[in-house]
């Protein structure tokens, strides 16, 4: 089968027939190009969120208001939920598939079977960061640099960067003017996944998440920074295989 895709979910290697569908949501800057060759068993179908900004959608403004994309991701999800279905998320990602899973559970009285959070602090958490998306331009990219996740080719081109710099700060006021809510705990299980060395979560801060949900959590280290998911891919997908396929036997 060829790709499969709507504005909003691309999915590469669609199944006949899927047990459970794994939605992948994209940190600050970020695409579906992530999780492009991410690919499971026969069992599991990946589709790999497109937000407003990127890709096929790069002519559309980033949505920059937690509420309104994870509104619009609810909507859109709904087609594709006629199976079993899991979230994975890292940073920023992992903040809208936390708040997705709320608002699905709200709108259509159902939960994800797991949700994957990585390099992400429990929200509930005062935020140690500066907001990033109103920086000068000059300490905004330096900010990008010491952060890492920015290819170097966009950094050192400056027509590149220009088209750029506006999802970033798009994505950026997106997590810095998150406001968490109170609410009843979600009840599935949760994996948080996070980097030994990344300076923007801890262990503990990635612990906290266990108080979200009523579900079992485990917390699993990587050896890297905060963006361990590019140098622990393959043992990230293995992981994530192992625990899905858990769900299914």
């Amino acid at each position: 089968m060829g790709n499969a895709c709507s504005s909003w979910f691309m999915c590469r290697n669609p199944r006949a027939f899927p047990k459970i569908k794994l939605f992948c949501f994209p940190y600050a800057g970020g695409g579906s190009s992530i999780y492009r060759h991410w690919d499971f068993n026969e069992d599991i179908e990946v589709h790999a969120a497109i937000l407003p900004g990127r890709e096929t959608r790069f002519t559309e403004m980033p949505i920059s208001q937690m509420d309104l994309l994870v509104s619009k991701l609810s909507y859109e999800i709904r087609e594709y939920l006629d199976t079993p279905f899991a979230f994975y998320g890292h940073s920023m990602g992992a903040l809208i598939a936390y708040e997705l899973a709320h608002k699905i559970q709200q709108d259509y009285g159902i939960s994800p079977t797991h949700l994957f959070l990585s390099g992400r602090s429990a929200p509930q958490l005062e935020n140690q960061q500066p907001p990033l998306h109103n920086m000068p331009r000059e300490m905004f990219l330096k900010k990008l640099v010491s952060l890492g996740g920015t290819p170097k080719e966009i950094l050192e081109n400056s027509e590149a960067l220009e088209l750029y710099e506006p999802l970033l700060r798009g994505d950026f006021k997106l997590c810095d003017t998150y406001h968490f809510i109170n609410r009843e705990p979600l009840k599935c299980p949760m994996s948080i996944l996070g980097g030994s060395q990344d300076n923007l979560t801890s262990m503990e801060s990635l612990e906290k998440w266990s108080e979200l949900t009523t579900g079992t959590v485990v917390v699993k280290m990587y050896h890297g920074d905060h963006f361990f998911i590019r140098t622990h891919d393959a043992k990230l997908q293995q992981y994530i295989h192992h625990r899905l396929t858990s769900f299914l036997s």
